[in-house]
């Protein structure tokens, strides 16, 4: 099945759930419910943006979009984060109140109801996260394939509070607080998420690429004497890209420093999984009036040492 068909199927599951929630959590009083239909409301409208991007992602790239769409998956991961953590805010304040109030959620709670409907959104949650499986390498499914980890879990809090709340009869107060807690674990998530993406669009360098790993791996093959101006990122999780200035030793024709940077394309898609490599290839270490061709290294000491000056100089 391919992943637009996944996320329409997941996010037809998901409204119908929406509307069951509020239905019968407005007649049970159960913020459980109303919070976990407030979430899959949430979660509607990011299936609904990454159902979105992927079809924005198989566009062809153009004059304007030279790269092509690759971020547009990263955009509406960023999205559903920020709308994660609304929701999650919502939910902490409703519980808040709730837990202030001297019957403990604003009344008595039909732990009946609570408990046959959360079962119901804990089984279709758990089908559309089997359906979004298998893709932790795209930030844009695995965005809604966390949104629906999460409902399942809420569900789950909610199932087991309207168990003990129609064993006991009362302690009512336990709706909101599953619910927080619950709130506070999808919160952790989505702030880890939008780390994630925020790095991707500032173009950091991809953790798991080691910049002094790389520089010294380039600079041990023989054809190479330096390396500078470097910069690695990341068009999307799973495309990096990266350009260099590459001295190369002796003075080799055109034609021998052209295999050589074929050479080194082939060997940064091995190891180190870089798809894109844009490489300058030169004789002699370029001269530029700024920093922008000097070593990594070389950019750090003289940042230093022109520091070291201005705080002798007052």
């Amino acid at each position: 099945m391919s992943r637009e068909r996944r996320l329409g199927l997941a996010l037809v599951m998901n409204t119908v759930i929406i509307v069951v929630q509020v239905i019968f959590g407005l007649r049970a009083r159960s913020l459980g419910l109303l919070a976990d239909a407030g979430h899959n409301f949430t979660d509607a409208g990011a299936l609904g943006l990454s159902l979105w991007a992927v079809r924005l992602s198989r566009r062809a790239p153009n004059a304007k979009q030279s790269y092509g769409y690759h971020r547009s998956g990263i955009l509406s991961a960023q999205t559903n984060a920020v709308l994660i953590l609304v929701a999650t805010a919502w939910i902490i304040v409703e519980g808040v109140r709730r837990l202030v109030d001297a019957s403990g959620s604003g009344g008595s709670v039909d732990g009946g109801t609570v408990i046959v409907v959360a079962a119901v959104a804990l089984v279709v949650n758990g089908i559309g996260m089997w359906a979004l499986s298998g893709h932790a390498h795209d930030l844009n499914m695995h965005s809604a394939f966390l949104h629906l980890a999460g409902d399942v879990a809420a569900s789950i809090g909610v199932l087991l509070s309207g168990v003990v709340m129609a064993i006991t009869n009362g302690t009512y107060w336990l709706d909101p607080t599953v619910s927080i807690c619950i709130a506070l674990l999808i919160g952790w998530r989505a702030i880890t998420l939008l780390s994630e993406t925020t790095d991707i669009l500032m173009e950091s360098t991809p953790k798991s690429v080691d910049i002094t790993d790389l520089i010294a791996a380039i600079e041990s093959r023989p054809e190479v004497e330096e390396i500078h101006d470097l910069h690695v990122w990341s068009l999307s999780k799973n495309m990096r890209a990266m350009s260099a200035h590459v001295v190369l030793d002796g003075q080799p024709t055109l034609e021998e420093a052209q295999v050589v940077g074929g050479e080194l394309k082939g060997f940064l898609a091995h190891r180190f999984g870089i798809v894109h490599t844009t490489l300058e290839l030169e004789c002699v270490p370029c001269l530029a009036p700024d920093n922008s061709c000097l070593p990594l290294e070389s950019v750090s000491a003289d940042h230093h040492d022109h520091d070291h000056d201005h705080d002798h100089d007052h």
